[in-house]
């Protein structure tokens, strides 16, 4: 099967194909109650609702670990051919941007796993052991003591400032790039943002 004929499920200049589509939105849906979790946990961990989210807190922190990596594989598979970031400072923002957000989202979940491991009391995700109970370790416990949850916030804080530059490129710069995450295209009538503005002068 070539690559042509598949190429609704693989990323072009113009948007982003099926894979990566699938697993951007499922990704943010978890995010969503991840996040949600570890809210109503710092709010009041008492709360029914805190008690009933924090439960799937572990497992879905494993979850998108998994999904990140499969996702980062995935985009190094597409880089020549995947949607631009854009030109100029706006380019180079939107891409230490992206760099933070893939960096954070395996390091949070990643010391995480590092903690439990060395708690000694072994994990297992949807009744599937990834380890067995060990030897407790302090030295393996402590980055994420000291890191995971500020390291957490800050992925919170990379994730909203990632949607707001959504709107900001929708309704203040007149760029449809939601469009390439969305229908898998963009609308170019709508560009008339920076990157258009640059994409125009390297033209000229």
């Amino acid at each position: 099967m070539s690559r042509q004929t598949t190429a609704s499920i693989w990323d072009r200049p113009q948007g982003y194909g099926l894979v990566s589509r699938t697993l951007h939105w499922l990704m943010a849906a978890l995010f969503a109650v991840q996040f949600l979790s570890a809210i109503l946990h710092f709010i009041d961990r008492e709360l029914p609702l805190a008690r009933t989210v924090w439960g799937l807190h572990y497992t879905l922190g494993f979850t998108l670990l998994v999904l990140v990596v499969l996702r980062a594989i995935w985009g190094v598979l597409n880089l020549r051919t995947r949607p631009p970031h854009g030109h100029g400072l706006v380019g180079l923002a939107a891409l230490g941007g992206h760099v933070a957000l893939y960096a954070l989202m395996i390091f949070v979940p990643a010391v995480a796993l590092l903690r439990a491991y060395g708690g000694g009391r072994g994990f297992a995700v949807f009744g599937f052991p990834i380890f067995q109970p060990g030897t407790r370790d302090e030295a393996l416990m402590e980055p994420a003591h000291l890191l995971h949850g500020p390291a957490g916030w800050v992925l919170l804080a990379l994730v909203v400032g990632h949607v707001l530059m959504v709107f900001v490129h929708k309704h203040v710069w007149r760029e449809d790039i939601l469009g390439r995450m969305t229908r898998g295209r963009q609308d170019d009538a709508s560009v008339s943002g920076p990157a258009s503005t640059g994409r125009a002068i390297e033209q000229n």
